[in-house]
């Protein structure tokens, strides 16, 4: 066998074939698909403004800079300084990337050697298992198990080898909801100083927590030196599809992340900087409001969930909800998601999708709440139908 084949066995998880197939479901049944998580409205009109006026201006039209324009990275070191008391160098400790997940790829390439062990919270963001396979890593899975999701740190100190390169951290986290508190960072952050060990922490929901604060790692003390913080503008201001996103850390992590972001896009989404540089500079009221929002949406969802019969894990942050479907006389999310289409017309993501130890995760099913009030109440009113 080629090494093509085999680097492509490799990669191949399972979840983007069951978004796909999901979302051709959505769209075969006309089901109301609350499987993937991007809103159905756009984010704030200034926003969007913004990037028309960029575009009519000739700004950003051609090439970029390659760290990203200027008004951007100093939008990023402000918002830094201004939500968690951070100061970065717009200048040597900022880089925009092609969304987050640009930026979790550039890092995990730049700062992995093959051979090398990469600890992570399971259930996984799907593009954590196929970055670190490209990076001829292997990935250590700390499992997040119901009901809590909260992590084992006994658990996680015994997977630190000799091998063991970085920490991978997503908090808020995709797709439980779990947001780490004080204790839990402060513990992983004595690890990380104690092993010399790098962490990479996905903070992309970080405006949208509901149970307690959200706090960098990179804040505490002696993880600015070792932590490559990565978030976007996608999750925060409902433009998905533009994919802007930022690494901030020190000047030599930065340009390590560059060098291999370079060979990814290079530059991408020009007149869209512009904008974004905009919307971090919102006031204090727009944020406080999204969030609200959101946590109103989370509700209605959840208590629908709960009144027909799945198990409801109250997430914390993020705009997704874990359920469990053993309640309902169900084993198998795989199963359950393919057939729900035709049972009440809602689509969904099973979350083992998300696992290597799919035992753990076979009962656990995803839905999202990131879209508008009349969707979210059709969605529960279908959902009743399966304790009929």
């Amino acid at each position: 066998m080629g090494a093509r084949p085999l680097l492509n066995r490799r990669l191949a998880g399972m979840g983007t074939t069951i978004f796909a197939e999901m979302s051709a479901l959505a769209t075969a049944t006309g089901s109301i698909n609350l499987g993937q998580g991007f809103p159905d409205t756009d984010g704030p009109e200034e926003v969007r403004e913004a990037a028309v006026r960029a575009l009519r201006e000739g700004r950003g039209n051609q090439y970029p800079p390659g760290p990203g324009i200027p008004e951007l990275r100093a939008a990023i070191a402000e918002h830094q300084q201004r939500f968690y008391g951070l100061t970065y160098d717009p200048d040597t400790e900022v880089l925009v990337t092609a969304g987050a997940t640009e930026a979790i790829a550039a890092s995990l390439l730049a700062l992995l050697e093959p051979g090398d062990e990469v600890i992570a919270f399971e259930p996984f963001y799907d593009s954590y298992a196929a970055c670190i396979a490209m990076a001829g890593a292997t990935r250590v899975p700390l499992t997040l198990r119901q009901p809590e999701f909260r992590p084992d740190l006994d658990e996680l100190r015994s997977l630190i080898t000799p091998r063991t390169r970085l920490l991978l951290i997503n908090t808020p986290h995709n797709p439980t909801g779990l947001v780490l508190n004080d204790d839990e960072l402060a513990a992983i952050a004595q690890l990380a100083i104690e092993h010399d060990l790098l962490v990479i922490t996905d903070e992309v929901y970080e405006h949208l927590v509901f149970t307690g604060t959200h706090h960098p790692l990179a804040a505490l003390p002696g993880m600015r030196e070792r932590t490559v913080s990565i978030s976007s503008a996608g999750k925060t201001f409902s433009f998905t599809g533009w994919k802007v996103g930022w690494v901030t850390a020190t000047p030599e992590l930065v340009a390590t992340v560059r060098t291999a972001k370079q060979y990814l896009t290079y530059v991408s989404a020009g007149p869209f900087q512009y904008a974004v540089a905009d919307a971090l500079r919102l006031p204090d009221d727009y944020f406080a409001d999204f969030r609200a929002d959101l946590l109103r949406k989370r509700d209605l969802l959840a208590d629908g969930l709960s009144a027909a019969g799945f198990g409801v894990h109250q997430p914390e942050g993020t705009y997704f909800i874990t359920t469990d479907i053993t309640p309902l006389g169900e084993k198998d999310g795989i199963e359950f998601c393919r057939t729900l289409p035709e049972r009440c017309g809602v689509v969904a993501i099973p979350n083992v999708v998300f696992y290597d130890n799919t035992e753990v995760g076979r009962s656990l099913v995803r839905f999202t709440f990131c879209k508008k009030d009349e969707v979210l109440q059709e969605a529960v009113s279908r959902l009743q139908r399966l304790g009929a």
